[in-house]
């Protein structure tokens, strides 16, 4: 058995506590009165009614902790969006043009656009040589953020960033029956066309998904990228290595895709973030209706609350009745004695 609301679970303990104290008090003040071979009143209140009173009470507040146990099947009905977004995770994502750098400014931009989604349905996708799905298609914000959280270069197997691995994975993270309601957003700092770049946007065209691509960094100075050791940067041939964002790939995906291009500036304006990005563009993807059956306690405060205002009720009419009774017991003044 589980209660939702242990609060009045407590109440509901000190009902009968009370109860024994008010008449244990009543008792001893009954046997005083009996001492003094005084006459004790008799009391308005009968020890039937305060049962009454203590119980329908005790069992009210039973019911309004909602005690559940045993299971049962709700259908509920849900509209919502499916959006996966992949991450490039290679080693140009270290590079350091965007505070801290541009991996972790997309995690922490993707962070907040989880805020917008509301009942929406998320995947995440890091790649780099290959895609990989490190979250498949779920509303649980909470184990999404976590899954984001761990993304890093190691996500994903090592090689030159492929995009159309990336739209190939993205693509299977989604259900085919839905395809009116998907989207993928695409967080890079670009790459070549070479592979099944074009191929895979087009195929995302024709199941009417757009692609929605971000590009991360400087597009015209770059960056440079810290070493695998840790010391330094990395160099070839002796010289260090300078990564720039590269858009061409990715305008040709959003525009193969009928999505959009939109870089990340590195200020963070607002319109550049990726929660302005789902405002403007993924609020236009027609929501899903999905109807789903889920396991729950089953409520069962029912078999409380009912005897518990029954037993109050009657509580309340015999007051009511011994109240009538007392009333009738007093005596009417004589009409020879007004004269």
């Amino acid at each position: 058995m589980r209660f939702a609301n242990p609060a009045f679970l407590i109440l509901s303990l000190l009902v009968p506590i009370a109860g024994l104290w008010w008449t244990f008090l009543r008792a001893r003040r009954e046997k005083a009165l009996a001492k003094l071979t005084l006459k004790v009143p008799k009391s308005s209140v009968s020890g039937l009614q305060t049962a009454c009173i203590v119980i329908g009470l005790f069992l009210s507040l039973f019911a309004a902790a909602r005690p559940q146990w045993g299971k049962s099947m709700e259908k509920m009905t849900t509209r919502a969006r499916n959006v996966v977004i992949a991450i490039d995770v290679s080693r140009s994502m270290l590079a350091e043009d965007v505070r801290p750098n541009r991996l972790e400014r997309a995690k922490a931009d993707v962070a907040d656009l989880i805020d917008s989604l509301a009942g929406d349905r998320c995947a995440l996708v890091a790649f780099r040589r290959t895609g990989v799905v490190v979250c498949p298609l779920t509303t649980d914000h909470g184990y999404l953020r976590s899954a984001l959280e761990r993304m890093s270069p190691e996500s994903a197997p090592r090689g030159e960033t492929d995009l159309g691995s990336a739209i190939r994975a993205a693509l299977g993270a989604l259900d085919p029956a839905a395809d009116d309601h998907n989207a993928i957003i695409l967080i890079s700092d670009g790459g070549d066309l070479r592979g099944e770049a074009l191929k895979n946007a087009e195929s995302a065209r024709k199941r009417g998904i757009p692609i929605f691509t971000v590009g991360i960094g400087d597009p015209k100075r770059g960056a440079t990228i810290p070493a695998e050791d840790g010391r330094g940067v990395q160099k070839f041939d002796g010289k260090p290595v300078t990564v720039k964002l590269e858009e061409t790939a990715l305008k040709a995906i959003a525009e193969a895709s009928k999505g959009r291009y939109v870089p990340l500036a590195t200020a963070g304006t607002a319109e550049t973030t990726l929660g302005a990005i789902y405002r403007r563009f993924l609020r236009q993807v027609a929501l899903a209706e999905q109807n789903e059956e889920e396991s729950r306690l089953g409520e069962r405060y029912q078999i409380f609350l009912v005897p518990g205002l029954i037993l109050l009720l009657v509580g309340a009419a015999l007051s009511k009745g011994r109240f009538v009774s007392s009333v009738r017991r007093l005596p009417t003044p004589d009409s020879t004695s007004l004269g």
